[in-house]
């Protein structure tokens, strides 16, 4: 018989009722509570998915029915509440980030480390199934680890007014924290190494916040990511890039959800064959545990054999026989479909959660990635100020120079 866990949600705002949308209907998985200081907020959700409403964490975290917590309240807030549901004694879903300080994630991870519950954090991009997918092609030796990482985000401020929190760094902890977590986070899982150190500089619009950062990180083995967020366009003119060189290949992916990757080799022979078996296994290529697919997904193979000629091809120090170029699609439908695939990657983070309270298993995006993230975060808003290279400190480290 299949055990249901009984979900309470933490923060009743928009992004609070998106999660429970999102997650609606998971099996194994029921929405018991919600908890919000605003009344009428927490009514209103809770009629709407059957649920209690409570006036806060302490009333929901009394309930019985509340195995899991969701917590979806402004980032300054996220490691306490983390910290108070995991010594309840319950699983955590904590929005991104973690905590707003290293410290305070590394805290948050120190209790998941030995409390009885799993966390898990919402990086939607390590249950991005495109995101998967290079890494997949990576594993199996399809495409070099890559050589250098590159994200440009040029994200909208429509809706940020001059007086939202997302401004003030005490309750968001500023752009590389609020939202740089993501990518820190995607580098991270794509190159397959910790970040050692960050250079980073901050621009200021004329008599306003800060909203402009460019950070570069570098990783062991002198591979460098560069992430730039902007938040100064209309939400029409979006436009989000991540870019993977992979020396002999290279994988662009577009969309801060992402929804199409490209993806360039020069290979030989043998990988002419393996890339074209690519098709025949999108389902698996593509899959990603509690996201359902779409009958629209799709993975194309184009291959153009001699394109680069006979003679061995040579790029850092490396020579390959590479005459052949093959271009990869893999498509989830474009933008007109990055609502959907941003609801799954929530849902899908959340049925990680599920599937690992049930096993004990650990979680892809578990407390050490979120505190790995918002370690490089702290350290690229350091640069900033400092002007100076700054080290990401892991724990220990961190805790020798206290």
């Amino acid at each position: 018989m299949t055990v249901e866990l009984g979900l309470g949600l933490v923060g009743c705002g928009a992004f609070g009722a998106y999660v429970l949308d999102a997650v609606a209907g998971l099996p194994g998985l029921r929405v018991t509570a919600v908890a919000d200081a605003d009344p009428a907020r927490a009514n209103a959700l809770a009629q709407r998915h059957g649920a209690t409403p409570c006036p806060d964490q302490d009333a929901l975290l009394r309930r019985p029915d509340v195995d899991i917590v969701a917590v979806a309240t402004p980032p300054a807030t996220h490691a306490e509440l983390s910290i108070a549901a995991l010594r309840a004694g319950r699983h955590v879903f904590c929005e991104k980030p973690l905590a707003t300080t290293a410290r305070d994630a590394e805290r948050v991870g120190e209790e998941a480390s030995r409390a009885v519950g799993t966390l898990v954090v919402d990086h939607v991009l390590r249950y991005n199934p495109l995101l998967r997918a290079v890494q997949q092609l990576i594993s199996e030796g399809l495409l070099d680890s890559p050589r250098r990482f590159l994200f440009e985000n040029d994200a909208a401020d429509e809706d940020l007014d001059v007086d939202h929190w997302f401004w003030d760094p005490e309750h968001s902890g500023g752009i590389f924290v609020e939202h740089g977590v993501h990518f820190f986070d995607a580098a991270r899982a794509l190159l397959g190494s910790e970040p050692q150190e960050v250079r980073a500089t901050a621009v200021r619009r004329p008599g306003g916040p800060v909203d402009m950062v460019v950070a570069d990180v570098v990783h062991p083995g002198g591979v460098l990511a560069t992430h730039l967020h902007s938040f100064t366009h209309a939400h029409r003119c979006e436009r989000q890039l991540m870019r993977l060189d992979h020396g002999f290949a290279e994988s662009r992916i577009t969309g801060w959800i992402p929804t199409h990757a490209v993806i360039t080799a020069w290979t030989d022979d043998a990988g002419v064959r393996s890339w074209e078996r690519l098709p025949v296994r999108s389902t698996e290529l593509l899959h990603v545990p509690g996201f359902r697919p779409h009958a629209d997904d799709s993975v194309s193979v184009t291959v153009h054999r001699d394109a680069g000629g006979a003679a061995p091809a040579r790029g850092r120090g490396v020579t390959r026989a590479v005459p052949h170029r093959v271009d990869v699609v893999l498509d989830l439908g474009g933008e007109e479909r990055k609502p959907y695939v941003y609801a799954e990657s929530v849902r899908a983070a959340m049925a990680d959660l599920v599937r690992c309270a049930g096993t004990g298993g650990t979680p892809v995006a578990d407390a050490r990635a979120g505190a790995s993230a918002v370690a490089v975060a702290e350290a690229a808003t350091r640069a900033t100020v400092s002007g100076h290279t700054q080290q990401v400190l892991t724990v220990g480290e961190r805790s020798r120079t206290a």
